[in-house]
């Protein structure tokens, strides 16, 4: 669930969930669809499906217990570098290499010396997260925390708070005179409106609502007026023709995509629904 999306969206997410489904067992015997219900609107829903597929994956293989190696954990569906390491740490405390974000930027400031990492995780970030982390695996662990939550709350990506910094003084960026991110020429900023994102996501959150299978007239509506693109434009203008035609085939493409993905089926008579929703 923490994967590309903030924590303060996932927890009561999260709650609720193991409320639910506290165990393995719980999820993988679920409806899928009262799974990607329970995901809401977290994105990326195709980790629900997965995460259902690890939780199936651990009751066949595991007898229900999830694995406490890093090589049984990354043969689960869904699992890997990352979430392998987060569970051997926070849930075993195992020693592993837990490297995300926050980790990412506190090792690029203090030992790098740069404002930001590469856009992209390199294998000199690896060796170097791997030869930083502490032998034991008491240590590590309390490392892999510290050093994410030093990211999370401290050393911050737009506001760091120097003057907090228990590390400060070992900080070669702050050294070097605190220099502007060397790779902001290379960072893409992600656009949401208007892209095929924004469109299965509409087309998700419509199929979570609805009671049955919906009609794609109904899916046409709820995308139009979601990406602004409708008789009326609010301004007193309507649209060419061409930018309707264009949401039509986003929509169509998110649909197809959707089907394709495992998250959306369709009946005989074309109408889409949730993948095993009850009635259908």
């Amino acid at each position: 669930m923490l994967q590309q999306t903030p924590v303060v969206r996932v927890e009561p997410v999260w709650r609720s969930w193991m409320e639910r489904w506290p165990e393995p067992a719980d999820l993988a015997r679920a409806d899928t669809a009262d799974v990607l219900r329970a995901w809401g609107r977290l994105g990326y829903p195709r980790r629900a499906l997965r995460l259902q597929e690890c939780a199936a994956a651990v009751v066949e293989r595991h007898d229900g217990a999830v694995p406490r190696t890093e090589d049984e954990l990354r043969a689960l569906p869904g699992i890997g570098e990352y979430t392998a390491a987060a569970v051997l740490a926070f849930a075993y405390g195992r020693r592993a290499v837990v490297v995300d974000t926050n980790v990412r930027r506190v090792l690029a400031r203090t030992i790098g010396g740069t404002a930001l990492p590469a856009p992209s995780y390199t294998a000199a970030e690896r060796a170097l997260a791997t030869a930083i982390a502490p032998a034991g695996d008491a240590e590590a662990a309390r490392w892999a925390a510290a050093s994410m939550e030093l990211g999370a709350l401290v050393c911050t990506a737009r506001s760091p708070r120097c003057d907090a910094c228990p590390v400060a003084g070992l900080c070669a960026w702050r050294t070097a005179g605190s220099p502007p991110d060397e790779h902001a020429g290379r960072r893409r900023t992600q656009a949401w409106h208007g892209t095929d994102r924004q469109c299965r996501g509409r087309v998700m959150a419509t199929l979570r609502e609805a009671d049955g299978p919906v009609d794609r007239g109904v899916l046409v509506e709820a995308w139009v007026r979601s990406a602004g693109t409708a008789a009326d434009d609010g301004a007193g203008r309507t649209p060419a023709r061409s930018d309707v035609a264009a949401r039509l085939a986003q929509l169509d493409r998110a649909i197809a995509g959707l089907i394709e993905d495992g998250l959306a089926e369709q009946d005989p008579s074309g109408r889409l629904h949730l993948p095993n929703a009850p009635g259908n």
